[in-house]
Parts: structure tokens; sequence; C-alpha cells
């Protein structure tokens, strides 16, 4: 990844696991706080806090605000973000080496939908 969110933004991410297969990564802010431009290839993201959040990306911006203890799938993309909200942000995500690292076709920023 040229844009990887460790190098990038290292104040927000940190590798907590990796092997062969996956890298587990730790992202935490404070409201207010921002990260600049850096890409996510398809992951699993599992939501620690309830937070908001607004993802940029080609000129384009998605608000989402999602509650604590969700796991939700985070198809590939490039985005920075901001935290619009109170509260800090606490997520960790499960990145799949063997998956695609080509931007997503979908044109969804950010998470696919909430599980139930």
């Amino acid at each position: 990844m040229d844009a990887d969110p460790v190098t990038t933004n290292p104040e927000h991410y940190s590798v907590v696991f990796e092997n062969d297969r996956v890298r587990v990564l730790e992202y935490i802010d404070a409201a207010g706080d921002k990260t600049t431009p850096h890409e996510h290839p398809d992951s699993v993201m599992i939501t620690l806090s309830d937070f908001q959040r607004r993802l940029h990306a080609e000129g384009n911006f998605r608000d989402v605000d999602l509650p604590a203890g969700k796991a939700m799938w985070l198809a590939a993309q490039r985005h920075a973000g901001e935290n619009i909200g109170e509260t800090p942000t606490h997520v960790i995500f499960v990145e799949l080496k063997d998956a695609t690292r080509e931007k997503s076709t979908s044109g969804w920023l950010g998470p696919a939908q909430l599980a139930p």
C-alpha cells in the first residue's frame, strides 16, 4: 500500500497483530481529530466505541454515525477522515492480505452496512 495508514497517520493507527494472511490495526482518535489521505485493503471493521466521522474521497464526503460493538465489511478504499462527534473513535481493522488492493468500484465510502 503506498498510503499505509500506519505510515501516513501513525498517531492514530498502530499494528496490533500481523502474519502472512492478515494485519490487525487499532485506530484511536479524539473529537475534532483528522487524518490525511490513506488506503485500506478489503477489511473487517469492528467498532469499540460509538462515534461520528466524516470520510472524504475524491471531492466527496460521507458522514457515518456508528455504534460500539458492530462488525462490518469495509471494501478497499482511499479516504481521509475527521471525527465530527463529541466522543473518541476506537476501531479495530482486520485487513485481508490476499484481498484486492484496488479501489472499490462500488463508489461506496466507509463500511458497507451495519450488521444486524
